[in-house]
């Protein structure tokens, strides 16, 4: 199975949750121990054993978040 490598830019999330809703493999989550410049708890992974590198998460995030890596 392939595998993946999920990046954030952290200070850009404004938490909307898109991408935590569009994961077929329920990987992402909000972190919320940490909160952004913006005041939002941003996403993170959660699951790192569990990413496929799908890119759902990029598509979806409306404000260019998410940078994915297949491995």
């Amino acid at each position: 199975m392939a595998k993946g490598r999920v990046s954030f830019f952290i200070d850009r999330c404004k938490a909307c949750g898109l991408c935590i809703e569009f994961c077929p493999k329920d990987v992402l989550a909000f972190d919320t121990d940490t909160i952004n410049i913006l005041g939002y708890h941003p996403v993170a992974l959660i699951k790192t054993d569990g990413c496929t590198g799908c890119g759902i998460c990029a598509l979806m995030c409306p404000d260019l978040v998410i940078e994915v890596e297949r491995e």
